[in-house]
């Protein structure tokens, strides 16, 4: 069976690469349009879904993975920085504090469609401007939602985490092998 990621994200190749060495990446290029007034859980997996079945209709006969990661801190959603200044807003509203990391994750084969939702709580240390300014002036969190990396040069901002790590990469890994493995997608 044909295993296809419906991403780009490099994070979320090397990953998939722990269950399999496998599978092709075509990512999906609709709008990333969420409900208005979803929660942020329900926001990542009909994200996930959306990509997957787009993805799923150019290749009929592969299983797909589609994949959406949020930050979410007080119920709003924090997306991806679009500029210096606002990455700084970001990190001062997550300085000192917990937020969420939910990632949707949806299995598309066929009219076969499956979806769940990974949750990681995240704490950020009180962060000094002069550590805020540092970070943003890296290319670093630009390309990720909450504007920050936790396997790179933001591993230096959090203080703690509950729940999976990988998660807040963009794939909870271990959840997805569980759910792969019924397919005889599985490392072991």
């Amino acid at each position: 069976m044909e295993l296809v990621l419906a991403s780009q994200s490099p994070r979320r190749v090397e990953l998939l690469k722990n269950i399999t060495e496998n599978f092709l990446v075509r990512p999906a290029a609709g709008a990333e349009v969420a409900p208005p007034g979803a929660s942020p859980q329900n926001t990542v997996m009909y994200l996930a879904l959306q990509k997957g079945l787009e993805v799923a209709a150019a290749c009929p006969q592969a299983l797909v993975i589609g994949a959406d990661t949020v930050v979410a801190i007080d119920g709003a959603i924090l997306g991806k920085p679009k500029n210096k200044e606002h990455c700084l807003q970001m990190l001062c509203s997550l300085s000192g504090r917990e937020h969420l990391v939910c990632t949707g994750v949806a299995l598309v084969q066929g009219t076969r469609q499956e979806t769940f939702c990974a949750q990681t709580t995240v704490e950020f240390f009180p962060l000094p401007p002069a550590q805020m300014e540092w970070y943003a002036s890296t290319p670093e969190p630009y390309d990720k939602a909450g504007g920050y990396g936790i396997q790179g040069l933001g591993s230096l901002l959090v203080k703690q985490i509950q729940g999976d790590y990988f998660n807040v990469m963009g794939l909870p890994i271990a959840q997805l092998a569980q759910r792969l493995a019924p397919y005889g997608i599985c490392p072991w």
